[in-house]
């Protein structure tokens, strides 16, 4: 299960991931995924040791935090990435490098919503899928507001867009919403 603040079970790893249909030997993205690796760990135990899961954050601390965790666990195959996922090209991964890729509650806190879209489409083999989580639009006592919450149709638009299509939508959790795209 995923904690979010610590407290409450939000995002069930992995039963989403489970959407993702992650094999052996697999190379997996997760893109933002901030310091306690809640989609990277189960990401990794997927692929297995021929596999590879890239955690990719802006935050130099998040990624030292996913570094210990993965020593303390034996995951050499957990590789972090320090980047700026809004400048295209910037993260270090080869072009078509990943099976799989994630973006998990990121979008609002985004400013260049197209750049994300299209950096995580050069990162993805073509037919490789992107999974995006986000908040819904209905009201919680917690997360972003309402105003800063991208709803799924624009999720959709955006990532259309830039050679994406829709496959699959589904309820990630009681304040998200889950949608699978293929790299066209």
């Amino acid at each position: 299960m995923s904690i979010v603040s610590g407290e409450s079970i939000l995002l069930d790893a992995e039963k989403i991931l489970s959407h993702l249909k992650i094999g052996e030997g697999m190379r997996v993205g997760e893109l933002g995924c901030g310091g306690r690796g809640h989609f990277v760990f189960p990401a990794v135990r997927l692929v297995g040791t021929k596999g590879r899961v890239y955690a990719v954050d802006i935050l130099k601390a998040c990624l030292t935090a996913i570094e210990h965790q993965a020593t303390e666990e034996h995951w050499p195959h957990v590789m972090t990435v320090w980047s700026n996922l809004e400048i295209v090209g910037a993260t270090k991964i080869p072009n078509g490098e990943l099976d799989r890729a994630t973006l998990i509650n990121i979008l609002f806190q985004v400013h260049d919503l197209s750049a994300i879209f299209t950096e995580a489409r050069r990162l993805l083999k073509r037919e490789g899928l992107l999974l995006v989580i986000d908040w819904s639009g209905a009201s919680s006592p917690f997360g972003p507001s309402a105003d800063r919450r991208i709803m799924p149709e624009k999720t959709i638009a955006l990532a259309e867009r830039v050679g994406f299509r829709s496959v699959e939508q589904f309820k990630a959790g009681p304040h998200h919403y889950g949608i699978i795209f293929q790299a066209c």
